[in-house]
């Protein structure tokens, strides 16, 4: 008998420490997502014109599509070469983070240009492709394309969420970064799939609801769609410009060039403390704001070298 209660207090310490890792796991997962906010946010905004055009009963088939690809991209690429640069080459972490800050910060500034009137952006180049017209292969073309696109913003993804773990062994890093994964891509394709269908959700209340009220809501969400969309495109870029140019800013500092983040911290604390009943909101919008100029900044000059040399090549080497 003692040597069965012996047992059982050995399973119920394994029980703990693994509950233990499995809190730090996901707590370690929750705030290096969190590092990601602008690359998430974009990732959201830009997934749901792939199924723009499409049939009803097509939209969530091609989203989940699209999501087996992203997990593939994250767990089976992007996570094995993440800890591998962890293990043996860590100082490769800081520069890459800093590449993918800089991507970040050409991204958003490249929107801004496009609205601006000043850049093509991605939108109609003298090489894009004609218009396809059997739909199965415009539903492959597309998924295709969309997942290519999720390979680069995961990549941006697991490199920031990397650099946000604290130091700990082999294991906790993968288990942490593959909650990072699961979770990021069941928040932004959850996203996605709820915001595609907002509007036939719309659409149904403002035809069959029974009450005066229900309709009018139907009616409401159909209008409003457009509208939120809109938002979360600009809300995207910003969070693009803040986190690339956050990205830059901690990279130099890493790096050891301290100057500009430390400039950036005075200001903020000097503007903190001039507002005494909101000195931390204060102190981080001033660093997010001053973070999101210098990205929109940075971004602007990338521009000619991103749609004259990377894009042109880009467009090359993964076109059909």
């Amino acid at each position: 008998m003692s040597g069965l209660i012996a047992l059982f207090d050995d399973v119920a310490a394994i029980a703990k420490v693994a509950a233990s890792s499995v809190d730090d796991v996901i707590g370690q997962a929750t705030k290096a997502s969190a590092k990601a906010a602008g690359a998430v946010i974009d990732d959201a905004a830009v997934t749901p014109k792939y199924v723009s055009g499409f049939k009803a009963d097509r939209e969530l088939p091609i989203i989940w599509r699209i999501t087996k690809g992203s997990l593939k991209n994250k767990l089976l690429f992007l996570l094995p070469a993440g800890l591998a640069l962890s293990a043996f080459a860590p100082w490769a972490i800081a520069p890459l983070l800093m590449l993918g800050g800089a991507y970040l910060c050409f991204e958003g500034a490249e929107k801004v240009a496009h609205v601006m009137g000043w850049s093509e952006g991605h939108e109609d180049h003298p090489h894009k492709e004609t218009t396809i017209d059997d739909p199965a292969a415009l539903e492959e073309e597309k998924a295709k394309g969309a997942i290519k696109t999720d390979f680069i913003l995961s990549a941006e993804i697991m490199t920031i969420s990397l650099a946000a773990i604290p130091e700990s062994n082999f294991w906790m890093e993968a288990a942490t970064l593959a909650a990072v994964a699961v979770i990021i891509t069941a928040a932004v394709y959850g996203s996605v799939a709820l915001i595609v269908k907002m509007d036939d959700v719309g659409l149904a209340m403002a035809k069959g609801g029974r009450l005066a009220a229900t309709r009018a809501a139907g009616r409401s969400l159909v209008r409003g769609m457009p509208k939120f969309l809109k938002l979360l495109t600009v809300v995207g870029t910003a969070a693009m410009l803040w986190v690339g140019g956050s990205i830059i800013i901690h990279g130099l500092e890493e790096i050891g060039f301290g100057a500009p983040a430390h400039l950036i911290h005075d200001i903020a604390d000097v503007a903190g403390h001039a507002v005494p009943a909101a000195t931390g909101f204060v102190e981080w919008l001033v660093k997010a704001v001053i973070d999101g100029i210098l990205g929109l900044g940075l971004g602007l000059l990338l521009i000619p070298l991103g749609e004259k040399v990377v894009t042109p090549i880009w467009r090359a080497v993964f076109a059909r």
